[in-house]
C-alpha cells in the first residue's frame, strides 16, 4: 500500500480545500492509499492556526480534517533516521530546517511513503520519495 505524507503546505491546502489537494487525497484513497501527515506537521498547522486572527473559526475545521487522516509519530526509528540524515547532509555542507529533517525521517521509516510537498528542500535528501501535487 502506498502512503502519502502531506507536508505543511499541502496539509494546509487539504484542510482548506485549495489547489485541488482535497480532491487528490480523495482520489488516492479510492485506490487504497493511506493518507497522513507527520506529528511535527500537525504542530506547525496547529501553531499557525492558533496564531491567526481567525483561529476560533478555523480551529474546528482544522481539527475535523486532522481526524480524517493518519498521523505518523516521531519515534525512536525516526530519531535514528534523523540522526543519519543530519550527519550525512552536514558532511555534504547541506543545512536544512530541523522540522523538515524530522518530516523526512518519519517518511523514510514509514514503508512505501511519499512526501507530498511544494518545498524544494526535500529534493536534497537522498532516498526520500517526493511528489508535488500543485502544478
Amino acid at each position: 500500500m502506498t502512503r502519502y505524507l502531506l507536508d505543511s503546505n499541502t496539509l494546509n491546502y487539504f484542510i482548506f480545500r485549495r489547489k485541488g489537494v482535497f480532491e487528490r487525497v480523495e482520489e488516492k484513497r479510492r485506490t487504497g492509499a493511506s493518507i497522513g501527515t507527520a506529528i511535527p506537521v500537525v504542530a506547525e498547522i496547529l501553531g499557525g492556526t492558533r496564531s491567526s486572527n481567525s483561529w476560533e473559526k478555523n480551529l474546528p475545521l482544522v481539527d475535523q480534517r486532522l481526524e480524517a487522516i493518519k498521523k505518523w509519530p516521531f519515534d525512536m526509528a525516526a530519531a535514528r533516521q534523523y540522526a543519519r540524515l543530519y550527519a550525512e547532509l552536514r558532511a555534504s555542507g547541506i543545512q536544512m530546517q530541523v522540522i523538515d529533517l524530522m518530516i523526512a525521517a518519519i517518511a523514510m521509516v514509514v514503508p512505501n511513503c511519499i512526501v507530498i510537498t511544494t518545498d524544494s528542500d526535500f529534493a536534497r535528501i537522498p532516498g526520500l520519495s517526493i511528489e508535488n501535487w500543485i502544478s
